[in-house]
């Protein structure tokens, strides 16, 4: 049973639907209570029994658990009905609308305290965000969810989805080391604590291979691509499964049989959220495409980015989809496809910003300048790496811009500007040099596969 309300609250609102239904305090006292019991119970004076409450919520037509605590009856199943149904939303790729939905459900789940219910609606938000882009206002909702499950001291696993959502927020706005951070801290914790939770692992998992690869630690984000596939559930059309488990609820619910609808419907939300753990396998196959291209097996490679792109460019994705574009774009160009690499790359340009996916913007960028080199427009060339090397500084991404400073600089000196080509290589060694731009520390435990 959930916590119940105060004596003095009770009190007045048994008075209030006392009042409403025109009794009078004898009425609902008989034949178990006094009309002085009640008067006493209605000024606050007194903690009503349980056999009380159920007592009064019999005579006055409302339920025992609305009457204690001010909720109304099934408001928790409504509430996680509407969560799953939002969920689907999500899943299915309109973010904005899922939004609006897991809004409404934060009102509700406020209005009455459900704790457990605000953090599930204000996660919702936080990945409603990432799709769209709002990174700031989504680590803000992330950072809520977790305070949210800490006042009600949940478990590490359940903390997992929070905990990563404000990880990918910092990881997309160009805050690569503090990403890392969040994600490798948190396995440890899981793996060195025997909290082996497969899917918060495969969650965690998934979600560093990203930043692992743009901090140029290539090791560690195969590892962790093998780690996650390892762990990846097995099933099959999981949004059937889900929305017949919901269909279900509702018609359970209609029938009052409650804690079979409320079984049905963490059925339905668990596949839900299965069906976004396997978005997040996408990246697995970036970072495979990623593997074959650095071993130049281009055909592998594309094959594989291709594949990452199909699963996450169902309008679900649309960040990540362009990220994972721009390394097709390079493997279609090392495979003789610049035409087609130059038009993917000015397609998913407008996806990026300095805030919101500053390392593949200048990848972009720094790509279609070499593709501008090869076609023999320097003037071109040289804006796209210029643009790039201001992201890149940004972001500070020293192993990037050491690369794209000696590409700028053999461009100068090309075109007869050697003091200019010259700043570009000092630049570079400056940040090719830098200590600790390049390292992580320990590695994280591993679990036991």
């Amino acid at each position: 049973m959930s916590e119940r309300d105060d004596p003095v609250t009770i009190g007045r609102r048994v008075q209030q639907l006392r009042i409403d239904r025109g009794l009078t305090q004898r009425q609902v006292a008989e034949p178990a209570y006094t009309p002085a019991y009640i008067s006493t119970l209605e000024a606050g004076r007194v903690r009503p029994s349980d056999d009380a409450l159920r007592h009064l919520a019999e005579r006055l037509g409302i339920g025992f658990e609305e009457l204690a605590t001010g909720r109304p009856a099934h408001l928790v199943t409504e509430l996680r009905l509407q969560l799953t149904g939002a969920q689907r939303t999500l899943a299915t790729g309109a973010a904005e609308a899922a939004a609006e939905e897991f809004a409404s459900v934060l009102a509700q789940a406020e209005a009455h305290g459900l704790v457990g219910e605000q953090a599930d609606a204000l996660l919702g938000l936080g990945e409603s965000g990432i799709d769209t882009g709002d990174l700031a206002a989504a680590r803000l909702y992330f950072e809520r969810a977790e305070e949210a499950l800490a006042r009600v001291a949940a478990p590490l696993p359940a903390r997992v989805p929070a905990i990563r959502g404000r990880a990918v927020s910092h990881y997309l706005g160009g805050e690569l080391r503090y990403a890392v951070y969040l994600l490798e801290s948190t396995l440890d914790e899981l793996n060195r604590g025997g909290l082996h939770d497969p899917d918060a692992l495969l969650l965690l998992y998934a979600s560093v291979i990203g930043p692992y690869m743009d901090m140029g630690a290539h090791a560690r984000a195969a590892q962790a691509a093998e780690l996650a596939l390892a762990l990846a559930p097995q099933a099959g059309d999981l949004a059937l499964v889900a929305r017949m488990h919901r269909s279900v609820a509702r018609t359970l619910l209609a029938e009052g049989r409650i804690a079979e609808a409320d079984a049905s419907l963490g059925k339905a939300a668990e596949l839900y959220r299965q069906l976004q753990l396997r978005t997040e396998l996408a990246n697995c196959h970036w970072m495979r495409g990623y593997v074959y291209a650095q071993n130049g097996e281009l055909k592998r490679a594309e094959a594989e980015l291709r594949e990452a792109l199909a699963m996450l460019s169902a309008k679900r994705a649309a960040l990540y989809s362009s990220q994972v574009a721009v390394e097709l774009a390079d493997v279609l160009h090392r495979r003789g496809k610049s035409d087609e690499a130059a038009e993917l790359l000015h397609e998913v340009l407008s996806d990026f910003s300095a805030e919101r996916g500053a390392l593949h913007s200048a990848a972009a960028h720094r790509l279609l300048g070499i593709i501008a080199e090869d076609a023999r427009d320097p003037e071109a060339a040289e804006e796209h790496y210029v643009r790039a090397l201001s992201l890149l500084e940004r972001a500070g991404a020293a192993g990037d811009l050491a690369d794209l400073c000696r590409l700028l600089g053999d461009l100068l000196r090309r075109t007869g500007r050697v003091e200019a080509a010259l700043d570009a290589y000092r630049t570079g060694l400056g940040h090719r040099t830098a200590p600790g731009t390049t390292t992580l520390g320990p590695a994280p435990a591993q679990p036991p596969l």
